[in-house]
């Protein structure tokens, strides 16, 4: 793992993990629930002591609230494909809602009413509209690798990971392509923690989102009137099942789709080039068999695992291993363990672009929630790796990474590289 730059969001908290040994504390004081350990980079040996140790286990006290964590691959799985034991409601993240307000999505409901929602923006990932936006996604990745400097010293979360899923997320919402910075900044403030450098306070995030409401409603009132279209909003607009939603249950909505297409793909974006400088011989490997770029996009999304962790609630009483959950209670299943769990994938703490039956990783879930955009997500990375390939020998890191503050969004606000040319 490289080391990480940990500009530490605020003040220490006492809940912080930061710089102890998992190895040398109390099975039960251990809380991955704390931004601290995600951002210093250090959260994978207390990931391997849980899944070893405790597969199955139950913090009582952080600063979120008592809630267990599911570390094994089909521990996880089992919850994942089990919405009638496990709610997704009322939401996915692991604080029970925002100080001011709680936002419905259908990503936080459960069926019949999730299944239908769901249905009405699924086509814009269909294969026929994924095969009408290839070349588009090509020509993007074309223009943005083109402009690039060569020799010197970047930032390529800005100028190449964000750069492309911003415009990227523009297309797909049919969203003015001169605001679509505006796009980045909700979703970072959407996820983001006080004081943690998106924004500083509730009141500002809250700003954002009803900035956010504000300029989508828009959209919605000049779509619905018109023939539906083939973007989220009026997909949205005019879908049976969301035409009547509340405004805050479209804000939810738009913010789920936003988040959904911004952080997977930038994050491994950014994720792919340092698990390549980390692994040279895995770099050498892909620049002799570029036929190995499908396959390392699933390795890359498996190791960079872009949301460490979905939340569920306990509906009923019920016994996973030999722990028994209570209704009501917080169940946390960390993709970002279940995707090095050694049991399901051999080497798994290895990056390897040829690992055999690499899409079987657990970064876009499973069951009825798994990932609406999973086909666009590898779309994406595929197309920017060929470029990459066309154009450069390497993609050089040439400074410590800076991680998100963030327990649930794994992902990189910084990474400094010089590319070198073929």
């Amino acid at each position: 793992m490289s080391k990480v730059s940990a500009h530490s969001a605020s003040a220490p908290s006492k809940w912080s993990m930061v710089g102890k040994d998992p190895y040398a504390m109390p099975l039960a004081d251990i809380d991955l629930s704390h931004p601290g350990i995600w951002q210093a980079n250090e959260y994978l040996p207390f990931l391997e002591r849980l899944r070893n140790e405790d597969p199955v286990h139950y913090c009582k006290q952080s600063a979120v609230g008592p809630y267990w964590s599911v570390l094994k691959y089909k521990d996880i799985m089992e919850v994942d494909t089990s919405p009638q034991v496990y709610s997704s409601e009322p939401t996915i993240g692991i604080v029970d809602t925002f100080e001011e307000f709680t936002l419905p999505a259908f990503i936080a409901m459960d069926p019949p009413k999730h299944d239908d929602q769901r249905r009405v923006v699924q086509g814009v990932v269909a294969p026929t509209n994924l095969k009408n936006l290839e070349s588009l996604i090509r020509h993007r990745v074309c223009t943005i690798l083109d402009g690039l400097p060569v020799g010197e010293e970047i930032d390529w979360v800005k100028q190449v990971s964000i750069e492309l899923t911003t415009q990227m997320l523009a297309t797909l919402f049919d969203f003015p392509f001169e605001d679509r910075y505006k796009l980045t900044y909700w979703s970072d403030a959407a996820t983001a923690i006080p004081g943690g450098g998106i924004v500083e306070t509730q009141a500002q995030r809250w700003e954002a989102i009803q900035e956010c409401l504000a300029y989508f409603t828009r959209l919605w009132n000049e779509r619905v009137n018109r023939e539906p279209g083939n973007d989220l909003v009026s997909m949205l607009a005019h879908g049976e099942a969301t035409k009547n939603m509340p405004p805050m249950e479209y804000l939810g909505n738009v913010i789920l789709l936003i988040v959904g297409g911004n952080d997977t793909t930038r994050n491994s974006i950014s994720g792919g080039v340092v698990a390549l400088n980390e692994n040279p011989a895995e770099y050498d490997k892909l620049r002799k068999n570029p036929g190995l770029i499908p396959n390392m996009v699933s390795e890359i999304i498996r190791w960079q695992t872009p949301l460490a962790y979905m939340r569920r609630t306990a509906k009923v009483d019920t016994v996973l291993r030999d722990k028994h959950i209570k209704a009501g209670d917080k169940v946390i299943m960390w993709y970002a363990s279940g995707n090095r769990d050694e049991e399901v994938i051999p080497r798994a703490n290895e990056f390897l672009i040829d690992r055999p039956h690499a899409r079987q990783h657990l970064s876009f879930g499973f069951g009825v929630h798994r990932c609406m955009g999973n086909r666009l997500a590898e779309m994406q990375l595929r197309i920017v790796w060929e470029e990459i390939l066309q154009r450069f020998h390497s993609i050089e890191v040439v400074g410590a990474p800076e991680l998100v503050y963030s327990s649930f969004v794994k992902g990189y606000s910084h990474l400094p590289v010089v590319i070198h040319p073929r």
